[in-house]
């Protein structure tokens, strides 16, 4: 119903060059060219002009692609009641998140789809949030799991997307099993103020919500090591380095000499973590199905840990 050489139009107005469209489409450099110049064609206007050794829209390419907003969104409204009043669903479906959804939430929604809808070809794709949009532009997922704070440069009202609340997923304090307190369940953050911390680069998205967690509690904390996977952070506390902070959602597994408390009183930090949808396609029966699916299983790992990890 849509013009495919409308939403490859819609890509490039997303990342600005050809070789990055033709990433997110799957197609060839010289089949978006193709693409874009036959469509100039059909419809007559001129979208793109040429810009030093590359192209860029034209104020007629700008206008078209953000009028098309309103269209996509309908097609999408359209095909997802289509879909529900036939109790049909589509034959391949995408899933894109940050790396803790992907391994957690994404990668047993694919299974629990392949198992419930046999014929349904499902693929999921780690990616940041700037990259999850992009691939939601280009129809390469249908929802993308990402943390809200890390999604800034999309804002909420963008008309493109629709978001929806998955969890807010707590952060724990891991420690030595050696440390003092590592007998407890619970612990609060002024009881570990004057530890040596281990967080994120300060101007990250993590730094900021560990400041504004011991803010909160009018307490300065110490920061001895930055690390930046949950993977290295876990190393440098099992090597008794210092404590830090982790998601509810991200594993310990087995990590030796490291044990992960609950926060309690005040400036418990946590983050929201929203899946997003294309404008128009969440009444689709396999996205409310999968949304159910995602919550169900925030809920119960939410719920276990930290006693899973031990």
């Amino acid at each position: 119903m849509i013009d495919p050489r409308l939403i490859t139009l819609r890509v490039f107005a997303q990342c600005g060059t050809i070789g990055a469209t033709a990433e997110l489409t799957g197609y060839s450099p010289s089949a978006v060219s193709a693409q874009l110049r036959e469509f100039q064609r059909v419809l007559g206007m001129q979208l793109l002009t040429k810009d030093g050794r590359g192209v860029r829209l034209t104020a007629t390419g700008r206008f078209l692609v953000a009028g098309s907003d309103t269209l996509i969104a309908e097609w999408e409204n359209l095909r997802a009641t289509a879909m529900e009043a036939g109790e049909q669903i589509p034959a391949r479906f995408g899933l894109g998140g940050f790396s803790t959804a992907a391994a957690q939430l994404l990668a047993p929604l694919a299974a629990t789809l392949r198992s419930t809808h046999p014929s349904l070809e499902v693929q999921v794709l780690e990616a940041n949030p700037a990259r999850c949009f992009d691939l939601l532009v280009a129809e390469r997922i249908d929802i993308a799991v990402i943390v809200a704070m890390q999604s800034d440069t999309y804002v909420e009202d963008d008309p493109r997307f629709e978001q929806t609340v998955l969890l807010d997923d707590p952060l724990d304090v891991i420690i030595p099993s050696s440390h003092p307190l590592a007998s407890r369940e619970k612990v609060t953050l002024e009881e570990l103020a004057s530890e040596p911390w281990i967080t994120e680069a300060a101007g990250s998205t993590y730094h900021s919500l560990f400041t504004a967690a011991f803010t909160a509690v009018g307490v300065t904390p110490r920061i001895a090591h930055e690390a930046v996977e949950w993977e290295t952070q876990i190393a440098f506390v099992g090597a008794g380095l210092g404590v830090g902070l982790l998601p509810r959602l991200a594993p310990l597994h087995s990590a030796e000499n490291v044990v992960r408390l609950r926060i309690t009183g005040k400036g418990k930090p946590s983050r929201r973590i929203v899946a997003a949808v294309r404008s128009g396609s969440i009444a689709s029966p396999l996205i409310k199905e999968s949304l159910g699916i995602l919550r169900v299983s925030a809920n119960r790992i939410l719920t276990a840990r930290p006693e899973d990890d031990l």
